[in-house]
């Protein structure tokens, strides 16, 4: 299935966090040359500290970098299996997911229950998978009737409806659509278009021809291309000619994309056409043959994200020789098929797709891949089975308490915030009032019953899981918007905030050890899964949430005057956060991750506060040699511990919102007076931030 486009990233915005346990007795916190906070004798039969200790580096001082002392160890002593393009402690908690989805999936494939009970679905799926020597056996031959429907296109309407079939099978195109509550109407859906069509990660390793981050990449890409064309059935000669045109097309689409930062803008991307005025995009798009190909009959506008992008590419059609296009398709739909084709065309596609843009060494394990399959197929019906052995409802109950607590310290908050106005402050209370949070699983889940699996049949199990979760999406058309939905699996590792409902979804997978630790004291609980809470509340109110009603609508409910002191306030975060330079020659970019960056900021001193707030005016007792805050800060900074292999950072760094690892820590810590006065910073600490350059916005 096809990867979440940039209109979904506005829509659900996602955090990783960690916390990793440890008994290991502590250190002193005292470095040679400066003074630190008085360290107390630890309590006897003290709480179980959560700290990892394994994990700090003893010869950084906290004071001058703090993702460094908190996870040095772990970095030093680490290395990223060859399966991963990367590797932190989201992986580690991901296997520990996949183990136990494991044993659920091989039981269901060991002893399929009747025809279409989930047991059945779950276990046929998997075993088609993992029959590799049938798989072999066909070969492309799985592929075959889309390779005849890009043969087979004669004019410019012709590939707007092969377009629109391939969409539909979830093969990426240069055009993408999703089903999501219209922006400006939350009770309503509607029918989101928006630009896709390129190979490597984003626009950028295409138009920037003098950044050397991008050179492989970029000159790996046409032999990548002939080299699945040829698997794709085509002559070596007349691969070797088409590789470069095709290569050209995608430079061409690339040159009319817009970049990411102008996609992170929910009213730029908010465009919406009546069916009928979609002409004005262009006469080689064949809209009425879109919609008819998709089923959107029933809609009555498309929202266009990027429309100077569409007029580029209804020229592009035209412009562009028929069989440059036809190789282009031709390409797209190996590339889309080819980790679920034979061996063969597997290993080429792993070799680019993974290796040389993400450098990932190693395939994973079949089994790991089947288990993605299982979760991208029907992926809540494995779910209710691992919410029931590895979510207990005390873990739930813990976790609503936490949630209640950072809710109401933003409450709180805001009614003392000196630099907004009482009009703005009153709006702001009656959005954070209806934040609505779901935790661990859904409360109804889906139902696949009508959805065909058949044994030895992985291609065709998939193109029926994909029509049929268009066919979920299509319907939605035809009825209000379900709040009710989870965009993620409780086996996801991860959380999201959606404006367009208003609500933090924290699934089953995130709130598990180390993440969240029943046993550990309240400060590491507060700085893991409580920074995560603060930071996913935050987007709420963040440079885009904030353009967001507490109904879920895209509405201004700002004085001019306060949006210009929020931006005024944003705008010296974009400063700090561009100013760090990871990778040589590559900046963070401080527009395109602001929204995390505010989120990680005022995340973690939301929750800080919250910590404090449920101490009640008691002493937190030292456990381990650290203060009660100190613990809540070494929580929050080793759940961002993780590294990368190079070409991962520089595709992370080019698209990822999210800031890196270290800079989430440190870029954050230094913004926070609670921090400082934890630690007893000074003026010349690497961590150190005067006072008046410190942002503080929620």
């Amino acid at each position: 299935m096809k990867p979440v486009t940039s209109l979904v990233l506005l829509i659900v915005l996602t955090s990783l966090s960690a916390c990793a346990p440890d008994s290991e007795p502590g250190p002193a916190a005292t470095a040679a040359g400066k003074e630190s906070p008085q360290q107390a004798e630890p309590v006897p039969e003290s709480p179980i500290s959560g700290i990892d200790f394994a994990a700090l580096d003893r010869e950084t001082r906290p004071q001058d970098d703090f993702y460094q002392f908190a996870n040095g160890g772990w970095l030093d002593t680490t290395e990223i299996p060859d399966i991963y393009s990367g590797y932190t402690v989201y992986h580690q908690v991901y296997e520990d997911a996949e183990q136990a989805l494991r044993q659920i999936v091989e039981d269901a494939a060991a002893n399929p229950g009747p025809p279409g009970s989930e047991s059945q679905q779950v276990g046929d799926i998997y075993n088609s998978w993992m029959d590799e020597e049938t798989i072999d056996s066909l070969g492309i031959q799985p592929i075959q009737a889309e390779l005849d429907a890009v043969e087979a296109v004669e004019d410019a309407a012709g590939l707007s409806r092969l377009m629109a079939r391939l969409e539909r099978a979830g093969i990426a195109t240069p055009w993408d659509y999703s089903i999501f509550p219209d922006l400006k109407n939350s009770s309503a859906y509607a029918v989101y278009v928006s630009q896709d069509g390129l190979t490597m990660p984003d626009r950028d390793y295409y138009l920037q021809q003098d950044n050397e981050n991008f050179a492989t990449a970029r000159e790996a890409l046409p032999a990548y291309i002939e080299r699945m064309l040829v698997r794709s059935g085509m002559d070596a000669e007349a691969a070797a000619d088409a590789a470069p045109r095709v290569y050209a097309i995608e430079e061409a689409i690339a040159t009319a994309h817009w970049d990411n930062v102008e996609n992170r803008d929910p009213e730029k991307i908010y465009n919406p056409y009546p069916l009928e005025d979609l002409g004005e995009l262009g006469g080689n798009i064949d809209w009425p043959a879109t919609v008819d190909t998709l089923g959107l009959g029933s809609a009555d506008k498309l929202v266009i994200g990027q429309p100077s992008y569409f007029e580029a590419l209804d020229r592009l059609l035209a412009e562009r020789p028929l069989a440059d296009w036809k190789a282009y398709f031709r390409f797209r739909v190996i590339d889309g098929r080819g980790r679920d084709l034979d061996q063969a065309t597997a290993a080429i596609r792993f070799d680019y797709r993974n290796r040389v843009l993400y450098g990932q060494q190693q395939e994973r394990p079949r089994w790991k891949t089947g288990i993605s399959n299982v979760n991208a197929m029907v992926g809540e019906a494995v779910g209710k089975l691992y919410v029931a052995e590895y979510f207990p409802p005390e873990a739930k109950h813990r976790m609503e308490e936490l949630v209640e607590n950072v809710l109401a310290t933003l409450e709180e908050d805001l009614a003392d915030l000196e630099w907004m106005s009482p009009a703005t402050r009153e709006k702001a209370a009656e959005k954070l009032s209806r934040f609505t949070a779901k935790i661990g699983y859904p409360d109804e889940w889906k139902d696949y019953s009508d959805l065909e699996i058949v044994a030895g049949d992985h291609i065709g199990n998939l193109r029926r899981a994909i029509e049929w979760n268009h066919r979920q999406e299509i319907a939605k058309l035809d009825r209000p918007v379900d709040r009710t939905e989870w965009f993620m699996t409780p086996q996801t590792v991860n959380a999201y905030y959606d404006p367009t409902k208003n609500e933090i979804v924290f699934p089953a997978a995130r709130l598990q050890p180390p993440f969240f630790q029943l046993n550990a004291d309240d400060a590491i609980n507060y700085g893991a899964v409580g920074g995560v809470i603060g930071h996913e509340i935050s987007h709420g109110f963040d440079d885009k949430g904030s353009k967001f009603d507490g109904d879920g609508n895209l509405e201004n409910w700002w004085t001019e005057t306060d949006r210009e002191a929020f931006e005024d306030r944003t705008q010296v975060l974009v400063e700090q956060y561009s100013a760090f330079e990871p990778v040589t020659g590559m900046h963070v970019d401080g527009e395109l991750t602001l929204g995390e960056n505010i989120g990680d900021v005022s995340g973690v001193a939301m929750a800080y506060r919250a910590y404090i707030r449920s101490l009640d005016g008691a002493e937190p007792p030292v456990i381990d040699g650290f203060t009660g805050p100190q613990r809540f800060f070494i929580g929050y900074a080793m759940s961002r511990k993780g590294k990368y292999q190079r070409e991962a950072e520089i595709n992370l760094l080019s698209s990822d919102p999210h800031s890196p690892l270290k800079y989430r820590v440190n870029g954050v810590y230094r913004n926070l007076d609670a921090f400082h006065q934890a630690w007893n910073t000074q003026p010349g600490d690497g961590m150190w931030l005067p006072p008046e350059a410190r942002v503080k916005i929620w």
